[in-house]
């Protein structure tokens, strides 16, 4: 059988936490109901679907990059780079990467192809989409917890009005990302460094 692994991640567009890449290697058998993109599922469907990837894939892996790699790479490389160390963490070495969207991170240990919505065409990808997901909203509850206030455990970072307005009346925290262009204005009005 010719091994794939389908990759994706989560956490591109918020203003605070890791951005979480998977890579999933499933049988032809995997027998796994219900694989969607992660984004059209319920947080308690994706939790249940994440279980059941971890027990039936061949091989799956979940990577990251972090707040200060985003903000010294830029949120596009930080993916590529978290992309890559989720494929090359399998411990089986695929015969192709199938990437969500449309570009290949550079050095992958083996063939890559980019498909566009490919968290919604292969089930590879959404198992990928969902073990990213889960992995995240992990994260990001565990920020709230650290930094009371921000709400991180309801938006999981991303710029809603709450999160917005908590960010302008507490000032950004560590878990933000300075890069982004909310934070990095509260950041230059208080004349302050994060780090």
């Amino acid at each position: 059988m010719r091994l794939v692994c389908g990759v994706d991640e989560a956490g591109r567009g918020p203003l605070a936490g890791s951005v979480f890449t998977a890579a999933v290697i499933l049988g032809d058998d995997h027998g796994i109901e219900g694989l969607a993109d992660s984004k059209v599922l319920t947080a308690g469907r994706r939790q249940q679907l994440s279980e059941a990837i971890k027990q039936r894939a061949l091989a799956w892996s979940i990577a990251s990059a972090t707040v200060a790699e985003i903000d010294e790479h830029n949120i596009l490389k930080a993916t590529m780079l978290a992309m890559r160390r989720a494929v090359e963490a399998l411990q089986v070495v695929p015969a192709e990467a199938l990437i969500d969207g449309n570009r290949v991170p550079p050095g992958l240990p083996c063939a890559a192809r980019a498909i566009v919505r490919g968290d919604a065409l292969e089930p590879a990808i959404s198992a990928a989409s969902i073990l990213a997901k889960v992995a995240r909203d992990a994260e990001l509850v565990a920020l709230d917890a650290s930094y009371p206030g921000y709400g991180f455990a309801v938006h999981k970072g991303y710029p809603t009005p709450a999160h917005l307005a908590a960010l302008v009346e507490l000032g950004p925290c560590v878990a933000h990302r300075r890069s982004f262009g909310p934070v990095r204005a509260q950041v230059e009005a208080r004349q302050i460094s994060l780090w």
